[in-house]
């Protein structure tokens, strides 16, 4: 694996061909790389003139040097005086902003997720080694996200110069899209492929995109024979997910795949108390009981559930017993089939899924997807919400309620007939649920 030591061997390398053996000698010669991700390359000198001269008069050169390595831009930072130290003190908090808090030892581990938590682990401790891929599936709020990132951070812990990318499967497609209408494709894949840990959130959205199969085809490809660490996460196991190129489920399935399954009843006890003792909180037995009795199958509602009664203890300045506990998140005990999401929210994620715009969703154009997408939407719209069919054709620009049953018949048809599109229709959904988690 390329660490940043041996990256600035190869930059000054190519400087030779800007500047002169003296300028190298004179400005670079204490120089030292500290680290490079995703888009920024960090130097060292420990002489503060030095580092203000290489800012002010070089830095152009180097990043010339690391474009012409990477086929894409970085931003270079200098380092003076003191300054390292300040930096690795910072460490881990100016690496994965936000996801702090999903870490090893802040996962509850039970018998529904010991088995993927033992597998993140050991992957985490011997990259590439143990199990490459690792492909982590589940439903949607059980722990996923929070193993995956809790990899990067030891990863990142015990091996602070690797390339660890994260990325999610709709966000890879997108950032694909765009490189190809800007010409930018050979930085896309160097982006990626020049990895040493390449983590991927909700690979199943890339399943039925061409385009995009093909290029995590050889994507995956060159980092596994690069000898550097894989980790996927889904929604179902690879052999499901049937949208999804043969030769991807293949070597999906080449390493480890592990499922997390809902929590147990102890789990989720030691889930939401681990939780509220982090924000402050001790939580009465019969509080535990009533929370883990009335939430069974989400880690992540768990988490809402929890933050919702500090915040209306806070404000209310009450004890927490079940009473009020059941005023605080009574909303949140409700079933499913009570949360309506409205058109405009539909519309947007099937126009997500598809990359069209909702507008275009709405509108007239006729070309072969947008017009699939525009049916769909009317038929996700007739189930999820209580829109009559003229209300529903309100919606896309007038159109006649006629227009709409056809529209909503056909996609009944082919779901009926086309397991691809029983997949398509199960992710949109599972898109527009989230939502109201």
């Amino acid at each position: 694996m390329n660490s940043a030591a041996e990256i600035w061997t190869r930059v000054l390398k190519l400087m030779e061909g800007d500047l002169t053996a003296t300028t190298l000698s004179t400005w670079f010669d204490d120089a030292e790389a500290v680290s490079l991700d995703t888009d920024t390359f960090v130097l060292y000198t420990p002489s503060n003139f030095k580092r203000d001269i290489i800012v002010s008069r070089y830095l152009p050169a180097v990043q010339k040097a690391l474009r012409e390595l990477f086929s894409a831009d970085f931003d270079v930072k200098v380092l003076g005086e003191g300054e390292r130290e300040s930096l690795e003190k910072a460490g881990s908090s100016t690496f994965l902003p936000g996801t702090e808090e999903y870490t090893f030892d802040k996962f509850v581990v039970g018998s529904s997720n010991k088995f993927a938590y033992a597998a993140a682990r050991s992957v985490a401790d011997e990259p590439a080694k143990s199990y490459n891929p690792l492909f982590i599936y589940g439903e949607s709020g059980l722990g996923k996200t929070h193993l995956l990132y809790a990899i990067a951070h030891a990863i990142h812990g015990q091996y602070p110069d690797y390339r660890i990318v994260y990325i999610r499967g709709d966000t890879f497609t997108n950032e694909l899209i765009a490189a190809i209408r800007e010409g930018r494709n050979q930085e896309f894949r160097e982006k990626y492929r020049s990895a040493d840990v390449f983590l991927m959130d909700d690979v199943q959205f890339i399943a039925g995109r061409e385009s995009t199969q093909e290029e995590m085809f050889h994507t995956f490809n060159t980092l596994y024979e690069a000898g550097r660490q894989i980790v996927f996460t889904a929604d179902r196991p690879p052999k499901e997910m049937l949208r999804l190129d043969d030769r991807l489920k293949t070597r999906f399935e080449w390493g480890l795949p592990v499922d997390v399954q809902p929590p147990d009843y102890e789990t989720r006890v030691a889930i939401i108390k681990n939780k509220a003792i982090r924000r402050g909180m001790n939580l009465p037995d019969p509080v535990l009981r009533y929370i883990a009795d009335n939430i069974t199958a989400n880690v992540r509602q768990i988490e809402g559930t929890v933050n919702k009664i500090l915040a209306f203890q806070e404000l209310m300045g009450e004890q927490v017993d079940v009473d009020t506990v059941t005023r605080a998140v009574r909303d949140m005990f409700k079933d499913k089939t009570e949360f309506l999401p409205s058109a405009d929210i539909i519309i947007e994620e099937v126009g997500k899924f598809y990359n069209i715009e909702a507008g275009d969703i709405k509108g007239q154009a006729r070309n072969k997807d947008t017009v699939l997408a525009r049916q769909i939407a009317m038929y996700e719209i007739r189930r999820m919400t209580n829109l009559s069919l003229k209300e529903i054709g309100r919606e896309f620009d007038g159109r006649d309620h006629t227009t709409v049953m056809h529209s909503i018949e056909r996609i009944e048809k082919l779901t009926k007939q086309s397991p691809e599109m029983a997949e398509v229709i199960k992710d949109i959904n599972a898109n527009i649920n989230a939502r109201y988690e």
